[in-house]
């Protein structure tokens, strides 16, 4: 007879392929920009062009790797992803020039979206811990990765670009194997209801709409940080080893302040909601500091305060999420918070430099802090009205 009882990933392998995929990832993405103008002689422009195409192919490999985990099989779903990565990273170490560059660059992104959505969709199936206390943890492992990798690159860059290449390839194809002997066969047993429900529309509710809107919204604004601050904080008068000094904080925060939050989960998951308002506004008041940075201390707090509200709000998405997401469309709505994200990161760019064009860096900040809070008071507003019909249905 078969066995209907469904077979979990166990959370140490889990967790350990997002910190491999995440510090695979790190070695390349920071790079992309600086190879691409320095090495390949491509303009800023085309450079900001390929990272758009990167992210935008990201979105689409969520929604796809979304809805083949839920509507296919979830192993065979994250190993055609992680193939993916794995080959086109393989495919750099050798063509590495243009247009072979972006073109592959595009090809892992889009298996990328793959993985951290499935990665995601099996985060939700886990029944020894709270969904919560899952994202949480994974949150802290992704940006460990991302210290390792930039850590990494600092070290194996000079040797030479393949060095990098080679090192991701080989971490990837290590979580092919992994994945291989740990995430294959452990797919939902489906019933017939189940199985109806997975052939349904998507139903998003307003709260979730709004939260994915905050998210898309939080990321485009957070890009900032990554494209237009660093010239922003020249034209003050400092220097570039200043502005990287302020990831480093980044890093030192979210490895010091991210466990605690885990330990503290329990209280954290009953007042979910309460630490979405909160993170969200700490990340769209950390703007309105910014007009007034002129020495560098500022800066800092600018930082630590966005930090802070990172790490509070933006795991808490994931949880909001997959509580009101059915259980058979888990996949697709964790691809939807993957999506999103990846829109902001991808729009965010642009729409700094056009913003800051027409106006100035300061404008933009006011905008920014402006935009995130009215999107979150949507959110707040939709969230309460949802929990007011709840009560009186009931």
């Amino acid at each position: 007879m078969q066995n209907k009882q469904q077979k979990q990933i166990k959370l140490s392998w889990l967790f350990l392929g997002y910190l491999i995929t995440n510090t695979g990832s790190s070695f390349i993405w920071p790079l992309t920009t600086i190879y691409m103008h320095e090495t390949l002689g491509e303009s800023l422009t085309t450079a900001g062009i390929v990272l758009f195409f990167n992210s935008m192919f990201m979105v689409i490999g969520s929604a796809v790797g979304g809805r083949l985990f839920d509507k296919w099989r979830e192993d065979a779903t994250i190993l055609i992803g992680i193939t993916m990565m794995t080959v086109a990273t393989a495919a750099l170490i050798f063509w590495h020039g243009w247009p072979a560059f972006p073109i592959l660059l595009v090809v892992s992104g889009f298996g990328s979206g793959m993985v951290v959505t499935c990665v995601n969709g099996f985060a939700t199936r886990i029944r020894t811990k709270r969904a919560s206390y899952i994202f949480n943890v994974m949150y802290f492992i992704s940006n460990l990765g991302l210290v390792f990798g930039t850590l990494g690159v600092g070290i194996f860059l000079p040797m030479g670009i393949q060095y990098i290449f080679t090192i991701a390839f080989f971490m990837y194809l290590l979580f092919l194997i992994i994945a291989f002997f740990e995430y294959r066969g452990k797919n939902r047993v489906r019933t017939a209801g189940q199985a109806k429900m997975v052939k349904d529309k998507m139903h998003i509710s307003a709260p979730v709409f709004t939260v994915l809107l905050t998210l898309v919204i939080i990321w485009i604004f957070y890009e900032q940080w990554q494209s237009n601050i660093s010239a922003f904080m020249l034209d003050e008068g400092l220097k570039v080893r200043d502005y990287s000094f302020l990831w480093t904080v980044n890093a030192i925060l979210i490895v010091a302040f991210q466990p605690v939050l885990t330990m503290f989960d329990d209280w954290l998951n009953d007042h979910l909601h309460g630490r979405l308002y909160v993170g969200f506004g700490l990340l769209g008041g950390s703007f309105l500091i910014l007009p007034f940075a002129h020495q560098y201390w500022v800066f800092v707090v600018t930082m630590a305060v966005l930090t802070i509200g990172e790490i509070t709000a933006l795991p808490a998405v994931s949880t909001f999420v997959d509580l009101t997401a059915p259980e058979s469309q888990k996949g697709r709505f964790q691809g939807l918070v993957q999506a999103c994200a990846s829109a902001g990161r991808a729009l965010g760019p642009l729409i700094g430099a056009l913003v800051i064009e027409r106006t100035s860096y300061r404008f933009m900040f006011i905008a920014a802090t402006v935009v995130i809070m009215a999107s979150v008071l949507l959110f707040a507003f939709s969230n309460e009205l949802s929990k007011l019909k709840a009560r009186r249905q009931n």
